[in-house]
């Protein structure tokens, strides 16, 4: 059944994994960011949940359900994360506005735990498609996208404070 569910896969899933992959593991090594990155990359990973979300529920009548499950998730995990503290290794320079950031395996298992989640919901509603009428199951998968989304929008609202700090500290300097 594995080989049928993968020879089933259009080619461009297979990409968009590589792509994700190759993206998430640039992560693992130091390296700079710059500010328009850190605010463009979980744009990019919410708008995927959100895709995920409406395109796996958004004509049912779990839709509604669904799409509160992941507004409350994602909010309660970005104000979790968004009141962790920052590596003490990050550092912003406001004249490049740049980001020096040592390497973390976090952002790849973000991204591979949103590729992951959609991948086996597509698969799971091609072969039940009833499930995205179950109020359970849309509101635990659109949960756990949320919980996603709010991870990665709580990550880069800790750098955008990083560099606000700079910024306000600059201005009264």
């Amino acid at each position: 059944m594995l080989i049928q569910i993968l020879t089933h896969t259009p080619a461009w899933v297979f990409a968009l994994f590589a792509l994700l992959a190759w993206l998430g593991a640039k992560q693992l090594q130091d390296g700079s960011t710059h500010l328009a990155r850190v605010a463009a990359m979980p744009v990019a990973m919410v708008a995927l949940a959100v895709y995920g979300v409406a395109g796996a529920f958004g004509r049912s009548d779990a839709g509604w359900l669904a799409l509160a499950g992941w507004g409350l998730a994602a909010a309660a995990a970005l104000a979790a994360v968004a009141r962790l503290p920052l590596n003490p290794a990050v550092r912003y320079d406001p004249v490049s506005r740049r980001f020096f950031q040592p390497g973390s395996w976090v952002p790849l298992a973000l991204m591979m735990g949103i590729f992951a989640t959609k991948y086996a919901v597509g698969v799971l509603l091609a072969m039940h498609p009833g499930l995205a009428h179950q109020g359970g199951f849309a509101t635990g998968i659109s949960t756990l996208y949320g919980l996603f989304s709010g991870m990665f929008a709580g990550r880069a609202l800790r750098l955008c404070r990083l560099a606000l700090q700079h910024r306000t500290a600059g201005a009264t300097a």
